[in-house]
């Protein structure tokens, strides 16, 4: 199995001034190519730093792969460092490079400076990738067993360039599979996940992995894992393994995939040919744009109402005030009420609603903050559920929203009218 190691360099990464990005794309980059990264860090503009992590990690790794400290300015050191670390004498123009700084600046109308043009140089012995989004390019150190990448630290150079890495990295290594099968659940928490399957898990193959993966908005994520093999019988493991799972766990499934809730709610609505809108109070709008994220939603999403306050609660919705002062804002029947007027106002087949407390401000004297009621609706039958949670306000909105379209898309699914 080839490992690897993704280095970032650059103080701004280290102080916080700017979030990396580029060590996520890469990692999943190589591991489509079945290179399995080992280990991600981050440098600082430090020589000493630069050449004592480098080295290391070149030792403990098939490929190293650096983003940053490339760009024109004097605390852009690493083009010069890595020069030193393999030992290279000297710089030459790579006429590639030199053509793309001219391209370039020229296209964004600015002079070419002798800093750009020295872009362009490379240190003796290392092959070159051209950059094609900016003016430095991606250089390829050898050495032995080991080969280094440097790449640039913009991230939209970094991506367009990957390509034309991993073209070189399977061209001068023997690749093996690296294979992934996802399943999304919802409904238990990742401890209760754990302990319903344990011996499902105990009894996997040395060689299958299983990662559990949390999300406020998309649930569990079940991850299973082989590195190496070959890539079709690992697939075929893969089907065995998950009818033991589904056996287990089959009615928190609700994707065999990487979907999301909305995705997967919005394949089954335009399946049936049915659509859909929201009542939100507490949730905000979380919920509809949760579903506008999906391309194609406005095929099934008709529109929703973000009724905050108890006027528009009445006055949109329909809600009644003495269904208000007899339950209070935050029940089943405001919930009811809320669903079945937006269905009524906008003529969609189901609707979902919610009335809430994301905190903080001490509950409402009946419910903790935490607390939601969701309703989701069609035109023959109403259901209610309340879900608590105990996060901050933003942490509580989104599992809110979740839960509300995980219930929504169960709703949809039963529907035998549909």
């Amino acid at each position: 199995m080839i490992t690897a190691s993704v280095c970032t360099i650059g103080d701004e990464i280290l102080i916080g001034q700017i979030v990396d990005t580029n060590s996520s794309m890469i990692a999943r980059a190589l591991g489509s190519i079945g290179v399995r990264v080992t280990r991600m860090v981050s440098i600082g503009d430090s020589r000493q730093e630069i050449l004592g992590t480098l080295s290391k990690e070149l030792e403990i790794n098939d490929i190293v792969i650096t983003t940053g400290g490339l760009g024109p300015t004097k605390d852009d050191i690493t083009k010069g460092v890595l020069a030193e670390l393999f030992g290279c004498e000297g710089y030459l123009e790579h006429p590639g490079q030199m053509e793309m700084v001219y391209s370039i600046l020229h296209s964004r109308g600015l002079e070419v400076l002798d800093v750009n043009k020295a872009q362009a140089l490379v240190p003796k012995g290392c092959d070159v990738i051209v950059n094609r989004r900016g003016t430095a390019p991606i250089m390829v150190f050898r050495n032995g067993n080991s080969t280094l990448y440097a790449m640039p630290g913009v991230p939209f150079e970094t991506e367009a360039a990957l390509g034309d890495v991993l073209a070189d990295i399977a061209e001068h290594q023997s690749l093996t599979a690296i294979s992934h099968r996802h399943l999304m659940t919802y409904g238990l928490a990742e401890s209760a996940l754990a302990k319903k399957i344990a011996s499902w898990e105990d009894a996997l193959p040395p060689d299958m992995h299983l990662a559990y993966l949390p999300s406020p908005l998309a649930g569990v994520k079940l991850r299973l894992s082989i590195y190496g093999g070959d890539a079709a019988q690992n697939e075929r493991r893969f089907d065995k393994a998950v009818e033991g799972l589904k056996a287990l766990i089959g009615e928190y499934i609700y994707a065999y995939g990487e979907e999301s809730l909305e995705e997967v709610l919005g394949a089954v609505l335009r399946a049936k040919g049915k659509t859909v809108s929201a009542a939100e109070s507490c949730t905000g709008g979380e919920i509809a744009h949760l579903i506008t994220t999906v391309p194609g939603s406005s095929d099934y999403f008709l529109g929703s109402v973000t009724s905050y306050a108890i006027s528009v609660k009445e006055n949109v919705l329909g809600v009644k005030p003495e269904t208000i002062r007899d339950n209070g804002v935050v029940s089943a029947e405001v919930a009811s009420e809320m669903a079945l007027g937006v269905l009524n106002l906008t003529g969609s087949d189901y609707a979902v609603a919610t009335t809430g407390l994301a905190g903080p401000g001490g509950g409402d004297g009946v419910n903790p903050d935490g607390t939601v009621w969701v309703a989701v609706a069609s035109k023959t039958a109403v259901l209610t559920r309340k879900f608590q949670y105990k996060n901050d306000r933003k942490h509580n909105i989104e599992r809110f929203a979740a839960s509300a379209l995980h219930f929504l898309l169960t709703f949809v699914n039963s529907d035998a009218t549909a």
